[in-house]
């Protein structure tokens, strides 16, 4: 079966992708345009039962009802004047450009896209790895993929947000593909293993470049941080006639998944299982040198050695281990040394890398932004220990997220969060969650330092629930509201009748400040778009696969 979507206005010239149709099915997901002549007035109808959302309603006039809900298909910019519209942007596939530099099935992208502007979603997400651009050689890129890419975003009226993604891909969860660093940085990383994260057993990461080696040149003659702001220079200069109208947002990648983290928890090769509480990641001979010189600064060079002897392993809870239990070590003088060392080198490694795109990207139009990981497993715990690993140091009694909501503050830079769709009630007991209390923590932590906040959902959700939980959390009830929502991905599963309908009216819904609004029987534009499962051939169709 396949998710149909009729209209009474012609919304691309469709000759080319009812060819694509042909030579790409491997899709069963089609959007399907019914020949009717044409019709000013629209008209959205639902032939499903829709789902009921829990959140409240806010009582408007009729008149404000009916306003309301022409924004689903009268998109403005990404910097609306409306402050409680929240516009939500759709993560594109992590291999659209492919290994060669192309764009990936152009002719599903195509259709893809025209189905979320029809949406009525602000824009897409990409990721412009590394990996690919700079492959060929040190200062060598090519963005023609992402250029193809920028072009037909802009022809569908839409937005992009493009992520500076300097870590590989795969490896974590939702990974599709296996994107590496460049071949050149291998070969670097091969001579000289201390580049990279290394844990206690001295098992190598190769996700990301240690931070531990930022100012040094240790990349053909180029540190690290010279190398992030040569690529985002080379991507400001090609791609300078889009940025601030089609390209509305840059996001710095600035550790593995393109967070600001340190790689506590990696699932590759089963190293790491939710909920274990990770290991610290200070072990490569760049980490070291930091940590004894900042212990004999203090008269303490025991404290320099090493690492927490007694912070156990990948997969073992708080209360396993002598650093992280309810009173353990992470509470005395060296555990306080040790936490405010290891988090205070992550933010520093943000404040370097966001400094220089602030530099590069200024008075650009687009806006700044980076990505920080809810860490949400053991929070209700004392020590906070998943999260102490990753670099954030935040316990019951200190708080690891003012200062890096400071820090990109102080850039300019939008705070982007995940973990947005998650509630407590849906966790597993034993690993004591609460992405509700990390949530409502960030916010406060944004909206105390004056930092603008958006989010992503963490986990692909489909389901009514999810979509209310992000509507709940983009409001200001509770600390800043969400200047924006990306949502994570577009693929088969999203374009699937019953996702495509929640999917369809969450966006109605944060268009319209996060309001519990269901699509109408009818509109007062009076459009013939609908979505429901093809099973009348009566009516003559034209189709378009979908990626």
């Amino acid at each position: 079966m396949a998710l149909t979507l009729r209209s009474s206005t012609s919304f691309i010239n469709l000759k080319d992708t009812i060819k694509a149709s042909k030579t790409l099915d491997d899709f069963s997901s089609l959007v399907c345009f019914a020949q009717i002549k044409p019709s000013c007035r629209l008209r959205v109808r639902n032939s499903m039962q829709e789902a009921q959302l829990s959140l409240e309603r806010i009582p408007t006039l009729e008149g404000e009802r009916n306003e309301e809900r022409e924004k689903l298909h009268m998109l403005s910019s990404s910097h609306s004047k409306n402050e409680s519209r929240v516009p939500v942007f759709v993560m594109l596939p992590l291999d659209t450009v492919s290994v060669g530099g192309n764009l990936n099935k152009p002719r599903a992208m195509n259709a893809s896209l025209m189905a979320l502007k029809s949406a009525g979603v602000e824009g897409v997400m990409v990721d412009a790895w590394w990996g690919l651009v700079e492959k060929d050689g040190p200062l060598k890129y090519n963005w023609e993929g992402y250029v193809e890419l920028v072009k037909m975003v802009q022809k569908h009226g839409l937005k992009i947000q493009v992520v500076m993604s300097f870590h590989q891909c795969g490896g974590n969860v939702g990974d599709s593909c296996s994107i590496p660093l460049p071949p050149w940085a291998l070969e670097e990383i091969s001579k000289n293993p201390d580049l990279v994260y290394t844990d206690r057993s001295g098992r190598r990461n190769p996700e990301y470049i240690s931070l531990g080696c930022d100012s040094l040149p240790v990349l053909r003659g180029r540190t690290p941080i010279q190398v992030y702001s040569d690529y985002m220079r080379s991507f400001r200069q090609t791609f300078q006639d889009y940025l601030g109208e089609v390209i509305v947002e840059v996001q710095v990648g600035m550790g593995p998944c393109g967070e600001l983290r340190y790689p506590s928890y990696p699932e590759s090769n089963g190293t790491w299982r939710f909920p274990g509480i990770g290991e610290f990641q200070c072990y490569d001979k760049y980490m070291r040198a930091s940590l004894e010189a900042s212990a004999e600064a203090l008269g303490k060079k025991d404290w320099g050695k090493s690492g927490p002897h007694d912070s156990g392993n990948y997969n073992q809870f708080p209360e396993d281990t002598g650093f992280f239990k309810r009173d353990g070590t992470w509470k005395n003088e060296y555990g306080q040394f040790f936490l405010d060392w290891y988090s205070a080198n992550l933010l520093e490694h943000g404040n370097r890398i966001l400094g220089a795109a602030e530099g590069i990207f200024q008075g650009c139009g687009a806006k700044l932004s980076g990505k920080v990981a809810g860490i949400h497993w053991h929070y209700k715990t004392r020590s906070h220990a998943a999260e102490l690993t990753a670099g954030y140091y935040n316990t019951r009694h200190h708080d690891g997220y003012l200062p890096i909501a400071k820090m990109m503050g102080n850039h300019g830079v939008v705070l982007n969060f995940t973990c947005m769709e998650m509630r407590d009630r849906e966790q597993p007991e034993h690993a004591n969650c609460s992405p509700e209390g990390l949530v409502r923590q960030v916010k406060m932590a944004t909206k105390a330092t004056g930092t603008e906040l958006a989010g992503e959902n963490a986990l692909e959700r489909y389901d009514g629930g999810a979509f209310a939980q992000v509507m709940a959390t983009s409001r200001l009830d509770c600390g800043n509201g969400l200047s924006a929502f990306t949502y994570l991905r577009m693929n088969k599963q999203l374009f699937e009748a019953e996702n495509w309908r929640n999917f369809v009216e969450f966006v109605k819904s944060m268009s319209e400040g996060g309001r519990n609004m269901r699509l109408p029987v009818s509109d007062t534009s009076g459009t013939d778009l609908y979505v429901r499962f093809v099973k009348d051939q009566n009516v003559k169709t034209k189709e378009s696969t979908l990626v």
